[in-house]
């Protein structure tokens, strides 16, 4: 009975902190390149510098295994809230590049290292039939976050400053990432995680997996927002009405996906998402309508979400003394493409801008071929 209660306090504080995170990393987003413009001033070379300053805590991730020898994990949760929350509203307070520098270290390794601790503490405290629905739930009230701080931000931008709207979100997530700091949702008797760098060749797919997901990250994340702008003429309104469209999308239908991974298995999941995705790589490459290509990123950014799969699929196959330090060097592995490939891709895109894209379809084969190797449902049962 007590387990029970404790895992459904471990529920409702990670999806606190994942409403805090994801609203932090979404006002961020929002503000930034506004911010860094129109107040600090920067240009295009300083803003590429800040994007590459943000990915070197998520590639530094395999460090949690360490913190971890001295703090506990549901408390390295809570404190990488406050420092995502410190981040923010110190960049409204900091407004210079080498601010700029500082805050954007400090907010980015509040969320990645949160992310890190919650796919964790995800895939200790749950099964394997029920981690999916959980990783569903959090990415659900995700995507309603990041709705709510998008119309709050549109409401107030017209009476408050850049930097008074980073002090605000600043203090109301660290203000709960405080109060995260008092809970205690953890339970005795949880197996013992092993406070070490775990690299094991039986994970290897998974590594794999982790890797290919990053490298698809990017290549939506630097070039598909930038096609839409640079080809088909899309506004900052264009824009934030095909994120807004996203993110209802995403709402509905994940708590669908977790159902999905449960009844079908992550093979048929991922087996989707990358057919799929060859499909849309291809069409980024040669689409010639702007009402298409908006449908594309938006199609491209709802499969976001099978990425759950990889996580699920490395809790069936994994020691569950290695799950704190495997999800910490699965994150480093997936931000390795954050580091080469924007700057690779960028040459690419001078010579053919459908190169990366098509580049991006041919990852994704790859994936869709290796991801048959994973046992189907019948085969583990």
């Amino acid at each position: 009975m007590i387990a029970v209660h404790k895992k459904e306090m471990m529920y409702s504080y990670l999806i606190a902190l994942t409403i805090c995170s994801t609203a932090g990393l979404q006002c961020w987003r929002t503000l930034f390149d506004n911010f860094s413009v129109n107040v600090v001033g920067l240009d295009g070379y300083h803003v590429g510098i800040l994007q590459s300053v943000r990915e070197i805590p998520g590639f530094l991730a395999l460090l949690v295994t360490y913190v971890l020898l001295i703090i506990k994990e549901h408390r390295l949760a809570a404190l990488s809230i406050i420092f995502l929350g410190l981040g923010i509203f110190f960049t409204g307070l900091l407004p210079s590049f080498t601010g700029l520098i500082i805050t954007t270290m400090v907010m980015s390794f509040g969320f990645h290292y949160y992310e890190t601790c919650n796919t964790s503490l995800t895939l200790q405290y749950f099964d394997t039939q029920t981690s999916p629905l959980v990783f569903a739930e959090q990415q659900k009230f995700a995507a309603a976050a990041s709705i709510l701080v998008g119309i709050i931000i549109f409401l107030i931008a017209p009476f408050l400053s850049y930097g008074a709207m980073f002090v605000l979100f600043g203090c109301l997530i660290g203000i709960c990432g405080i109060w995260a700091l008092t809970k205690n949702p953890g339970k005795q008797g949880m197996i013992p995680q092993e406070k070490k760098m775990v690299i094991k060749k039986k994970y290897w797919l998974y590594y794999f997996l982790t890797f290919m997901a990053g490298a698809r990250r990017q290549i939506f994340m630097a070039f598909a927002v930038f096609l839409l702008v640079k080809k088909f003429g899309f506004s900052v309104q264009d824009i934030t009405l095909l994120f807004l469209i996203n993110n209802v999308i995403k709402f509905v239908i994940n708590p669908m996906i977790g159902k999905f991974i449960v009844r079908f298995g992550e093979r048929k999941l991922l087996s989707m998402e990358y057919l799929s995705l060859i499909l849309i790589f291809i069409a980024y490459a040669f689409v010639e309508s702007k009402m298409i290509a908006g449908l594309l990123y938006v199609l491209d950014h709802v499969f976001f979400s099978f990425a759950m799969g990889i996580k699920t699929y490395f809790q069936k196959i994994a020691d569950p003394r290695d799950i704190a330090a495997s999800a910490a060097v699965g994150f480093t592995i997936n931000h390795i493409a954050a580091v080469i490939l924007p700057v690779i891709g960028g040459f690419l895109w001078m010579v053919n801008y459908k190169i990366p894209f098509l580049a991006g379809a041919v990852f994704s084969f790859i994936s869709l071929c290796l991801v048959q190797l994973i046992p189907t449902l019948e085969k583990k049962e």
